[in-house]
């Protein structure tokens, strides 16, 4: 059974592979590296996830090409966005938030590489009506 406990703590485990990439790169480089970087280290840590696969969007029936393209969508209900920007922007949460709801996903995560500390500065969580509505 799926509960807030088991996300939140999936999320800390994932939030720990990105430190580990993170202090190992440091920041200022490619999305694309550190892409890849957590690819290998959430394999070293046994986590099960997807990554850029195309999310499917259907509207009455019929199923729209949006290339939407998830980066990581950890053991089919967290979605990670991968970034190394300058800063998070409103459209950033904005594209977590429609990932989550078309995947039906309760909870989003935020990485940006582009930051001196993840734990502090660098991540970013979202939750949505589906997590709000799981037991504790």
């Amino acid at each position: 059974m799926i509960t807030q406990n088991y996300i939140n703590h999936l999320t800390y485990d994932v939030i720990g592979a990105a430190i580990e990439v993170h202090k190992i790169l440091g920041k200022g480089l490619f999305e694309s590296v550190y892409h890849k970087c957590m690819i290998e280290e959430l394999k070293l840590r046994k986590i099960n996830f997807k990554t850029e696969f195309k999310i499917p969007i259907d509207y009455k029936g019929v199923n729209l090409d949006l290339d939407f393209r998830c980066d990581l969508f950890i053991e089919n209900i967290l979605v990670v966005e991968l970034k190394a920007v300058n800063e998070i922007l409103p459209i950033h949460d904005a594209q977590l938030l429609t990932y989550m709801k078309l995947l039906s996903a309760p909870k989003g995560l935020l990485l940006n590489f582009n930051s001196n500390n993840i734990f502090r500065e660098g991540q970013k969580t979202l939750v949505n009506e589906h997590f709000k509505n799981l037991p504790k």
